[in-house]
């Protein structure tokens, strides 16, 4: 039985890893693929090191959601999320050292910030980001719950691999839209850092992109309570 603070520390890692990997792919020039595979192979590997001590939740979405169906306390939804956050911050001042002991300009360094409007590949306004991620972190979310909610042995078996190309597969259509957050503990770290190449506005953008997921998380987990749960068991 794992303790409540290996749980913590678990979460950390794998969220450190999480934002490390995927932002930092972006922040060094990884294309489209590259990043939304960065990231889908970031829970991959997560799943299947931290999964047995946490669950490798790695985002207060999927916390919540857990809260939401009544899989966890909403203390330790809360605590989970606090590790995930820091665990991104980490991450983020991680790549703040590696940059600056580079020669990329740190003033042209987004740091995988998630942003809209002028930010954002297809110029998407406020509405739009808004939408967009409560749709992705929706789709994602009802993912995660009905895989690790499923009495298939095989199904629960390979959780972590089928989540890991969800993760995928939002990003796909997320980034250019957004950046892809569908996790707010993802955008915190890389929005403190990257506003130091966006003048701030990184930090006044971070609320949708804690907000909308936070939404879209609720609206996942009431879709598995009245359409899925239970369902294959009547």
């Amino acid at each position: 039985m794992y303790t409540k603070s290996q749980k913590l520390l678990a979460e950390f890692l794998g969220t450190f890893g999480l934002v490390f990997f995927g932002c930092g792919t972006a922040i060094f020039g990884g294309n489209l693929v590259a990043i939304s595979l960065a990231f889908g192979l970031s829970i991959v590997v997560a799943a299947y090191t931290i999964g047995k001590i946490s669950g490798a939740h790695l985002n207060p979405a999927v916390s919540f959601a857990m809260y939401f169906d009544k899989r966890m306390s909403l203390q330790d939804a809360i605590a989970y999320s606090v590790a995930q956050i820091a665990g991104s911050v980490f991450a983020s001042l991680c790549h703040l050292i590696i940059v600056a002991c580079s020669k990329i300009n740190i003033k042209d360094c987004g740091f995988g910030a998630n942003m809209f409007g002028d930010y954002s590949a297809a110029k998407l306004n406020f509405f739009g980001a808004f939408i967009v991620e409560i749709i992705l972190t929706a789709v994602f979310v009802l993912f995660v719950l009905s895989v690790t909610g499923s009495r298939d042995e095989g199904t629960s078996k390979h959780a972590g691999l089928f989540i890991g190309l969800a993760l995928t597969f939002v990003h796909l259509i997320g980034i250019p839209l957004t950046g892809t957050s569908v996790n707010p503990a993802r955008s915190i770290g890389p929005a403190l850092f990257g506003s130091i190449a966006t003048g701030g506005k990184s930090l006044l953008h971070m609320f949708i992109f804690i907000i909308a997921p936070m939404c879209g998380a609720f609206i996942a987990a009431m879709i598995y309570v009245i359409l899925i749960k239970d369902k294959d068991r009547q």
